[in-house]
Protein backbone atom coordinates (compact mmCIF):
# COMPACT_ATOMS: atom_id res chain seq x y z
CA UNK A 1 0.00 0.00 0.00
CA UNK A 2 2.80 2.42 0.92
CA UNK A 3 4.58 1.65 -2.37
CA UNK A 4 1.39 2.26 -4.36
CA UNK A 5 0.82 5.54 -2.57
CA UNK A 6 4.40 6.55 -3.24
CA UNK A 7 3.94 5.74 -6.92
CA UNK A 8 0.77 7.84 -7.04
CA UNK A 9 2.48 10.77 -5.31
CA UNK A 10 5.24 10.62 -7.94
CA UNK A 11 2.62 10.59 -10.69
CA UNK A 12 0.98 13.69 -9.22
CA UNK A 13 4.27 15.57 -8.95
CA UNK A 14 5.50 14.51 -12.38
CA UNK A 15 2.21 15.51 -14.04
CA UNK A 16 2.16 18.94 -12.39
CA UNK A 17 5.80 19.59 -13.26
CA UNK A 18 5.31 18.50 -16.87
CA UNK A 19 2.32 20.83 -17.21
CA UNK A 20 3.66 23.88 -15.42
CA UNK A 21 7.47 23.76 -15.38
CA UNK A 22 7.94 26.71 -17.75
CA UNK A 23 5.52 28.91 -15.82
CA UNK A 24 7.00 27.76 -12.51
CA UNK A 25 10.45 28.83 -13.68
CA UNK A 26 9.14 32.20 -14.85
CA UNK A 27 7.22 32.98 -11.66
CA UNK A 28 7.82 30.55 -8.77
CA UNK A 29 6.12 32.87 -6.29
CA UNK A 30 2.88 32.74 -8.29
CA UNK A 31 2.97 28.96 -8.19
CA UNK A 32 3.64 28.85 -4.48
CA UNK A 33 0.45 30.87 -4.14
CA UNK A 34 -1.39 28.59 -6.58
CA UNK A 35 -0.28 25.45 -4.74
CA UNK A 36 -1.16 26.87 -1.33
CA UNK A 37 -4.66 27.60 -2.64
CA UNK A 38 -4.86 24.07 -4.04
CA UNK A 39 -3.80 22.71 -0.65
CA UNK A 40 -6.87 24.23 1.03
CA UNK A 41 -9.21 21.30 0.33
CA UNK A 42 -9.80 18.50 -2.22
CA UNK A 43 -12.09 20.65 -4.37
CA UNK A 44 -9.49 23.42 -4.66
CA UNK A 45 -6.90 20.78 -5.58
CA UNK A 46 -9.25 19.41 -8.26
CA UNK A 47 -9.79 22.87 -9.73
CA UNK A 48 -6.07 23.45 -10.08
CA UNK A 49 -5.07 20.02 -11.41
CA UNK A 50 -7.02 19.54 -14.65
CA UNK A 51 -3.79 18.20 -16.17
CA UNK A 52 -3.90 15.27 -13.72
CA UNK A 53 -7.53 14.54 -14.58
CA UNK A 54 -6.66 14.23 -18.28
CA UNK A 55 -3.60 12.14 -17.59
CA UNK A 56 -5.91 9.75 -15.71
CA UNK A 57 -8.80 9.60 -18.22
CA UNK A 58 -6.84 9.71 -21.50
CA UNK A 59 -6.35 5.94 -21.65
CA UNK A 60 -9.53 5.00 -19.79
CA UNK A 61 -12.02 2.92 -21.73
CA UNK A 62 -14.81 5.16 -23.00
CA UNK A 63 -17.64 3.17 -24.59
CA UNK A 64 -19.73 6.32 -25.16
CA UNK A 65 -17.66 8.00 -27.83
CA UNK A 66 -17.00 7.25 -31.47
CA UNK A 67 -15.08 9.00 -34.24
CA UNK A 68 -17.34 12.06 -34.05
CA UNK A 69 -18.12 12.32 -30.34
CA UNK A 70 -14.46 11.95 -29.42
CA UNK A 71 -13.80 15.28 -31.14
CA UNK A 72 -16.45 17.85 -30.22
CA UNK A 73 -15.88 21.28 -28.64
CA UNK A 74 -15.54 20.89 -24.87
CA UNK A 75 -15.12 23.40 -22.07
CA UNK A 76 -12.16 21.37 -20.81
CA UNK A 77 -12.30 22.23 -17.09
CA UNK A 78 -15.94 21.78 -16.26
CA UNK A 79 -16.56 21.92 -12.52
CA UNK A 80 -19.24 23.32 -10.26
CA UNK A 81 -17.61 26.73 -9.89
CA UNK A 82 -17.16 27.40 -13.61
CA UNK A 83 -20.74 28.58 -14.13
CA UNK A 84 -22.01 32.12 -13.78
CA UNK A 85 -23.50 35.10 -15.52
CA UNK A 86 -22.39 37.23 -18.43
CA UNK A 87 -23.90 39.78 -20.78
CA UNK A 88 -24.08 38.14 -24.19
CA UNK A 89 -23.34 39.80 -27.51
CA UNK A 90 -27.01 40.65 -27.96
CA UNK A 91 -27.33 42.42 -24.59
CA UNK A 92 -29.09 39.64 -22.63
CA UNK A 93 -27.97 38.48 -19.19
CA UNK A 94 -27.20 34.77 -19.45
CA UNK A 95 -26.31 32.05 -16.93
CA UNK A 96 -23.88 29.62 -18.52
CA UNK A 97 -20.39 28.16 -18.57
CA UNK A 98 -18.10 31.13 -18.01
CA UNK A 99 -14.46 29.99 -18.30
CA UNK A 100 -12.79 28.86 -21.52
CA UNK A 101 -9.08 28.79 -20.68
CA UNK A 102 -8.96 24.98 -21.05
CA UNK A 103 -11.44 24.67 -23.93
CA UNK A 104 -10.45 22.31 -26.73
CA UNK A 105 -11.71 19.52 -28.98
CA UNK A 106 -12.14 16.15 -27.28
CA UNK A 107 -14.54 13.62 -25.76
CA UNK A 108 -17.85 15.14 -24.69
CA UNK A 109 -17.79 12.66 -21.81
CA UNK A 110 -14.70 14.38 -20.38
CA UNK A 111 -16.81 17.45 -19.58
CA UNK A 112 -19.68 15.38 -18.20
CA UNK A 113 -17.43 13.24 -16.01
CA UNK A 114 -15.30 16.15 -14.80
CA UNK A 115 -18.37 18.03 -13.68
CA UNK A 116 -19.92 14.94 -12.08
CA UNK A 117 -16.78 14.29 -10.03
CA UNK A 118 -16.68 17.95 -8.96
CA UNK A 119 -20.30 17.70 -7.83
CA UNK A 120 -19.45 14.59 -5.79
CA UNK A 121 -16.47 16.41 -4.21
CA UNK A 122 -18.50 19.49 -3.34
CA UNK A 123 -21.38 17.46 -1.94
CA UNK A 124 -18.96 15.35 0.14
CA UNK A 125 -17.53 18.58 1.62
CA UNK A 126 -21.08 19.43 2.74
CA UNK A 127 -21.42 15.99 4.43
CA UNK A 128 -24.06 14.87 1.93
CA UNK A 129 -24.54 11.11 1.81
CA UNK A 130 -23.39 8.89 -1.05
CA UNK A 131 -26.99 8.06 -1.90
CA UNK A 132 -27.87 11.73 -2.22
CA UNK A 133 -24.71 12.35 -4.26
CA UNK A 134 -25.81 9.57 -6.61
CA UNK A 135 -29.23 11.22 -6.94
CA UNK A 136 -27.68 14.62 -7.72
CA UNK A 137 -25.37 13.19 -10.39
CA UNK A 138 -28.33 11.37 -11.92
CA UNK A 139 -30.26 14.66 -12.09
CA UNK A 140 -27.33 16.36 -13.81
CA UNK A 141 -26.91 13.61 -16.41
CA UNK A 142 -30.67 13.37 -16.95
CA UNK A 143 -30.95 17.12 -17.57
CA UNK A 144 -27.95 17.00 -19.91
CA UNK A 145 -29.28 14.14 -22.03
CA UNK A 146 -32.81 15.59 -22.17
CA UNK A 147 -31.50 18.96 -23.34
CA UNK A 148 -29.25 17.35 -25.96
CA UNK A 149 -32.34 15.63 -27.38
CA UNK A 150 -34.29 18.93 -27.38
CA UNK A 151 -31.53 20.47 -29.48
CA UNK A 152 -31.80 17.55 -31.91
CA UNK A 153 -35.53 18.14 -32.25
CA UNK A 154 -35.53 21.92 -32.67
CA UNK A 155 -34.18 24.04 -35.52
CA UNK A 156 -33.40 27.25 -33.61
CA UNK A 157 -30.87 26.04 -31.03
CA UNK A 158 -29.37 29.50 -30.50
CA UNK A 159 -32.65 30.85 -29.08
CA UNK A 160 -32.29 28.66 -25.97
CA UNK A 161 -30.60 30.21 -22.96
CA UNK A 162 -30.84 30.35 -19.18
CA UNK A 163 -31.89 33.94 -18.52
CA UNK A 164 -34.10 36.02 -16.25
CA UNK A 165 -37.30 34.87 -17.92
CA UNK A 166 -36.48 31.16 -17.98
CA UNK A 167 -34.95 30.45 -14.55
CA UNK A 168 -35.91 30.47 -10.89
CA UNK A 169 -34.29 29.78 -7.53
CA UNK A 170 -30.57 30.44 -6.93
CA UNK A 171 -29.79 30.67 -10.66
CA UNK A 172 -32.45 33.36 -11.12
CA UNK A 173 -31.10 35.15 -8.05
CA UNK A 174 -27.55 35.32 -9.39
CA UNK A 175 -28.91 36.76 -12.63
CA UNK A 176 -30.80 39.38 -10.64
CA UNK A 177 -27.64 40.27 -8.71
CA UNK A 178 -25.73 40.64 -11.97
CA UNK A 179 -28.47 42.93 -13.23
CA UNK A 180 -27.82 45.32 -10.33
CA UNK A 181 -24.21 45.76 -11.38
CA UNK A 182 -23.25 48.73 -13.54
CA UNK A 183 -20.47 49.68 -15.90
CA UNK A 184 -19.92 52.87 -13.89
CA UNK A 185 -19.49 50.80 -10.72
CA UNK A 186 -16.79 48.69 -12.36
CA UNK A 187 -15.06 51.74 -13.83
CA UNK A 188 -15.06 53.57 -10.50
CA UNK A 189 -13.49 50.52 -8.83
CA UNK A 190 -10.57 50.09 -11.23
CA UNK A 191 -10.14 53.53 -12.82
CA UNK A 192 -9.94 57.13 -11.67
CA UNK A 193 -10.58 60.43 -13.39
CA UNK A 194 -7.57 62.56 -14.16
CA UNK A 195 -8.51 65.92 -15.55
CA UNK A 196 -11.29 65.21 -18.01
CA UNK A 197 -10.57 61.54 -18.69
CA UNK A 198 -10.16 58.17 -17.03
CA UNK A 199 -7.01 56.18 -16.36
CA UNK A 200 -6.36 52.91 -14.57
CA UNK A 201 -6.27 53.20 -10.81
CA UNK A 202 -3.05 52.17 -9.05
CA UNK A 203 -4.53 49.13 -7.31
CA UNK A 204 -2.56 46.13 -5.96
CA UNK A 205 -1.43 43.90 -8.83
CA UNK A 206 -1.27 46.74 -11.38
CA UNK A 207 2.14 47.43 -12.91
CA UNK A 208 3.04 50.54 -14.90
CA UNK A 209 4.92 49.80 -18.11
CA UNK A 210 8.23 51.11 -19.38
CA UNK A 211 8.11 52.78 -22.81
CA UNK A 212 9.38 49.76 -24.75
CA UNK A 213 6.91 47.30 -23.23
CA UNK A 214 4.06 49.79 -23.58
CA UNK A 215 4.79 50.22 -27.28
CA UNK A 216 4.88 46.44 -27.79
CA UNK A 217 1.55 46.00 -25.99
CA UNK A 218 -0.09 48.76 -28.04
CA UNK A 219 1.18 47.13 -31.24
CA UNK A 220 -0.30 43.82 -30.07
CA UNK A 221 -3.59 45.61 -29.37
CA UNK A 222 -3.71 46.87 -32.97
CA UNK A 223 -3.27 43.27 -34.18
CA UNK A 224 -6.07 42.18 -31.84
CA UNK A 225 -8.52 44.50 -33.60
CA UNK A 226 -8.03 42.52 -36.81
CA UNK A 227 -9.28 39.36 -35.03
CA UNK A 228 -12.73 40.79 -34.28
CA UNK A 229 -15.26 39.54 -36.87
CA UNK A 230 -16.50 42.30 -39.14
CA UNK A 231 -20.11 41.83 -38.01
CA UNK A 232 -19.16 42.34 -34.35
CA UNK A 233 -17.01 45.46 -34.73
CA UNK A 234 -18.08 48.76 -33.22
CA UNK A 235 -17.87 51.89 -35.34
CA UNK A 236 -16.81 55.44 -34.67
CA UNK A 237 -14.61 56.32 -31.70
CA UNK A 238 -14.57 52.85 -30.12
CA UNK A 239 -11.26 51.06 -29.35
CA UNK A 240 -9.12 54.19 -28.84
CA UNK A 241 -6.68 53.25 -26.03
CA UNK A 242 -6.76 55.50 -22.96
CA UNK A 243 -4.42 53.60 -20.66
CA UNK A 244 -2.62 50.25 -20.39
CA UNK A 245 -0.84 48.48 -17.54
CA UNK A 246 0.53 45.09 -16.55
CA UNK A 247 -1.55 42.95 -14.23
CA UNK A 248 -0.96 40.10 -11.78
CA UNK A 249 -2.90 38.30 -9.09
CA UNK A 250 -4.87 35.56 -10.81
CA UNK A 251 -6.85 32.68 -9.41
CA UNK A 252 -5.86 29.04 -9.22
CA UNK A 253 -6.08 28.34 -12.95
CA UNK A 254 -4.00 31.19 -14.39
CA UNK A 255 -0.99 31.46 -12.08
CA UNK A 256 2.13 32.81 -13.73
CA UNK A 257 0.44 33.91 -16.95
CA UNK A 258 1.47 37.42 -18.06
CA UNK A 259 -1.46 39.78 -18.56
CA UNK A 260 -2.34 43.37 -19.28
CA UNK A 261 -5.33 45.60 -18.61
CA UNK A 262 -6.30 47.96 -21.42
CA UNK A 263 -8.73 50.86 -20.92
CA UNK A 264 -10.39 51.89 -24.17
CA UNK A 265 -12.99 54.34 -25.40
CA UNK A 266 -16.46 52.86 -25.41
CA UNK A 267 -19.32 53.31 -27.81
CA UNK A 268 -19.13 57.11 -27.55
CA UNK A 269 -16.96 59.71 -25.80
CA UNK A 270 -18.94 59.77 -22.54
CA UNK A 271 -16.83 58.62 -19.59
CA UNK A 272 -19.52 56.35 -18.19
CA UNK A 273 -19.19 53.73 -20.94
CA UNK A 274 -15.44 53.30 -21.24
CA UNK A 275 -14.47 49.64 -21.59
CA UNK A 276 -11.84 47.61 -19.73
CA UNK A 277 -10.19 44.75 -21.60
CA UNK A 278 -8.08 41.87 -20.34
CA UNK A 279 -5.16 40.79 -22.56
CA UNK A 280 -3.94 37.53 -21.02
CA UNK A 281 -1.40 34.99 -22.26
CA UNK A 282 -3.19 31.90 -23.48
CA UNK A 283 -2.85 28.87 -21.24
CA UNK A 284 -1.87 25.48 -22.64
CA UNK A 285 -5.24 23.72 -22.57
CA UNK A 286 -5.16 20.63 -20.36
CA UNK A 287 -6.98 18.40 -22.93
CA UNK A 288 -4.39 19.36 -25.56
CA UNK A 289 -1.82 17.39 -23.59
CA UNK A 290 -3.63 14.12 -24.31
CA UNK A 291 -5.37 14.78 -27.66
CA UNK A 292 -2.82 13.61 -30.19
CA UNK A 293 -4.50 14.49 -33.49
CA UNK A 294 -2.10 16.95 -35.21
CA UNK A 295 -4.97 18.38 -37.26
CA UNK A 296 -6.54 19.75 -34.09
CA UNK A 297 -3.36 21.33 -32.73
CA UNK A 298 -2.52 22.65 -36.18
CA UNK A 299 -5.82 24.50 -36.44
CA UNK A 300 -4.70 27.12 -33.91
CA UNK A 301 -2.07 29.82 -34.34
CA UNK A 302 -1.41 29.78 -30.59
CA UNK A 303 -3.28 29.29 -27.31
CA UNK A 304 -4.69 32.81 -27.33
CA UNK A 305 -6.26 32.06 -30.70
CA UNK A 306 -7.40 28.65 -29.45
CA UNK A 307 -9.11 30.18 -26.40
CA UNK A 308 -11.06 32.74 -28.42
CA UNK A 309 -12.02 30.29 -31.17
CA UNK A 310 -13.15 27.76 -28.56
CA UNK A 311 -15.27 30.31 -26.71
CA UNK A 312 -17.09 31.21 -29.92
CA UNK A 313 -17.71 27.52 -30.49
CA UNK A 314 -19.12 27.07 -26.97
CA UNK A 315 -21.26 30.20 -26.62
CA UNK A 316 -24.31 31.11 -28.68
CA UNK A 317 -23.69 34.86 -28.49
CA UNK A 318 -20.03 35.42 -27.65
CA UNK A 319 -18.51 38.65 -26.34
CA UNK A 320 -18.31 41.20 -29.18
CA UNK A 321 -14.87 42.24 -27.91
CA UNK A 322 -13.48 38.71 -27.83
CA UNK A 323 -10.33 38.23 -29.90
CA UNK A 324 -6.66 37.35 -29.85
CA UNK A 325 -3.22 38.72 -30.56
CA UNK A 326 0.44 37.91 -30.03
CA UNK A 327 3.23 39.57 -28.06
CA UNK A 328 6.87 38.57 -28.53
CA UNK A 329 5.67 35.51 -30.43
CA UNK A 330 3.35 34.32 -27.64
CA UNK A 331 -0.43 34.14 -28.01
CA UNK A 332 -2.78 36.25 -25.90
CA UNK A 333 -6.57 36.16 -25.61
CA UNK A 334 -8.42 39.47 -25.33
CA UNK A 335 -11.87 39.88 -23.75
CA UNK A 336 -13.91 42.44 -21.89
CA UNK A 337 -13.70 42.75 -18.12
CA UNK A 338 -17.46 42.79 -17.74
CA UNK A 339 -19.36 44.33 -14.83
CA UNK A 340 -22.12 41.78 -15.33
CA UNK A 341 -20.19 38.65 -14.35
CA UNK A 342 -21.37 36.96 -11.16
CA UNK A 343 -20.56 33.43 -10.02
CA UNK A 344 -23.06 31.06 -8.49
CA UNK A 345 -22.60 31.11 -4.70
CA UNK A 346 -22.54 27.52 -3.46
CA UNK A 347 -21.91 28.42 0.18
CA UNK A 348 -25.61 28.82 0.98
CA UNK A 349 -26.64 25.66 -0.90
CA UNK A 350 -26.35 23.01 1.77
CA UNK A 351 -29.21 20.54 1.33
CA UNK A 352 -29.72 18.11 -1.57
CA UNK A 353 -33.22 19.52 -2.09
CA UNK A 354 -31.68 22.98 -2.67
CA UNK A 355 -28.87 21.73 -4.89
CA UNK A 356 -31.02 19.48 -7.10
CA UNK A 357 -32.82 22.21 -9.11
CA UNK A 358 -29.51 24.03 -9.63
CA UNK A 359 -27.95 20.83 -10.96
CA UNK A 360 -30.79 20.59 -13.49
CA UNK A 361 -29.81 23.99 -14.88
CA UNK A 362 -26.12 23.05 -14.99
CA UNK A 363 -26.93 19.92 -17.00
CA UNK A 364 -28.84 22.06 -19.50
CA UNK A 365 -25.99 24.58 -19.65
CA UNK A 366 -23.49 21.80 -20.37
CA UNK A 367 -25.67 20.52 -23.20
CA UNK A 368 -25.94 24.02 -24.61
CA UNK A 369 -22.15 24.45 -24.61
CA UNK A 370 -21.78 21.19 -26.53
CA UNK A 371 -24.50 22.05 -29.05
CA UNK A 372 -24.86 25.77 -29.72
CA UNK A 373 -22.14 27.92 -31.27
CA UNK A 374 -21.84 31.63 -31.98
CA UNK A 375 -22.73 32.73 -35.50
CA UNK A 376 -19.04 33.57 -36.06
CA UNK A 377 -17.75 30.20 -34.82
CA UNK A 378 -15.28 28.22 -36.91
CA UNK A 379 -16.95 24.93 -37.88
CA UNK A 380 -14.01 23.43 -39.76
CA UNK A 381 -12.76 21.31 -36.84
CA UNK A 382 -16.19 20.01 -35.89
CA UNK A 383 -18.11 19.98 -39.20
CA UNK A 384 -21.22 18.23 -37.87
CA UNK A 385 -24.06 18.82 -35.40
CA UNK A 386 -22.61 17.77 -32.05
CA UNK A 387 -26.02 17.21 -30.47
CA UNK A 388 -26.95 14.71 -33.20
CA UNK A 389 -23.71 12.81 -32.69
CA UNK A 390 -23.99 12.79 -28.90
CA UNK A 391 -27.64 11.69 -28.96
CA UNK A 392 -26.75 8.88 -31.35
CA UNK A 393 -23.85 7.70 -29.18
CA UNK A 394 -26.11 7.46 -26.11
CA UNK A 395 -28.98 6.00 -28.11
CA UNK A 396 -31.66 4.59 -25.86
CA UNK A 397 -29.19 3.55 -23.16
CA UNK A 398 -29.84 6.44 -20.80
CA UNK A 399 -29.76 4.33 -17.63
CA UNK A 400 -26.51 2.64 -18.61
CA UNK A 401 -24.87 5.96 -19.49
CA UNK A 402 -26.03 7.52 -16.23
CA UNK A 403 -24.74 4.57 -14.17
CA UNK A 404 -21.35 4.91 -15.91
CA UNK A 405 -21.10 8.60 -15.00
CA UNK A 406 -22.27 8.00 -11.42
CA UNK A 407 -19.64 5.30 -10.91
CA UNK A 408 -16.94 7.62 -12.24
CA UNK A 409 -18.10 10.50 -10.03
CA UNK A 410 -17.82 8.46 -6.83
CA UNK A 411 -14.60 6.66 -7.77
CA UNK A 412 -12.74 9.69 -9.02
CA UNK A 413 -13.89 11.96 -6.18
CA UNK A 414 -12.47 9.40 -3.76
CA UNK A 415 -9.24 9.38 -5.76
CA UNK A 416 -9.03 13.18 -5.63
CA UNK A 417 -9.42 13.22 -1.86
CA UNK A 418 -6.51 10.79 -1.55
CA UNK A 419 -4.49 12.72 -4.15
CA UNK A 420 -5.04 15.97 -2.26
CA UNK A 421 -3.40 14.55 0.85
CA UNK A 422 -0.47 13.26 -1.20
CA UNK A 423 -0.09 16.62 -2.91
CA UNK A 424 -0.05 18.52 0.38
CA UNK A 425 2.63 16.22 1.78
CA UNK A 426 4.72 16.52 -1.40
CA UNK A 427 4.48 20.31 -1.45
CA UNK A 428 5.21 20.72 2.26
CA UNK A 429 8.27 18.49 2.03
CA UNK A 430 9.71 20.33 -0.97
CA UNK A 431 9.21 17.40 -3.35
CA UNK A 432 7.90 19.56 -6.23
CA UNK A 433 11.00 20.75 -8.12
CA UNK A 434 11.30 24.47 -8.69
CA UNK A 435 8.61 25.49 -6.23
CA UNK A 436 9.70 25.12 -2.64
CA UNK A 437 6.86 25.33 -0.12
CA UNK A 438 9.03 27.48 2.15
CA UNK A 439 10.16 31.05 1.52
CA UNK A 440 12.26 31.04 4.71
CA UNK A 441 11.35 33.59 7.35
Amino acid sequence: MISAMTDRAATIVDTLVAAFSDLMAADPAAFRTKFRKMAADPFAFYRGSACLFYADVADRDDPWVDERTSRVWIQGDLHAENFGTYMDGDGALIFDVNDFDEAYVGHYTWDVNRFAASLALMAWSKAISDDDITALVRRYVGAYVAQIRRFVERDDDRSFSLRLGSTDGPVHQVLQLARLRTRVGLLDAITETEGFDRRLRGVPGLRRLEDGERTAVLDAFERYLESIPEQKRYRGVAYAVKDVAGRSGFGIGSAGLPAYTVLIEGYNEALDNDVVLSMKQGNVAAPSRVVTDPAIAGAFHHHGHRTAVSQRALQAHADRLLGWTDLDGVGFVVSEVSPYEADLDWSELTEPAEIGPVVDYLGKATAKAHSVADSEADHSLVPFQSEDAIAASIGGRDAEFTDWVVEFAHTYASQVRADHALFVDAFRSGAIPGVSSSTHL
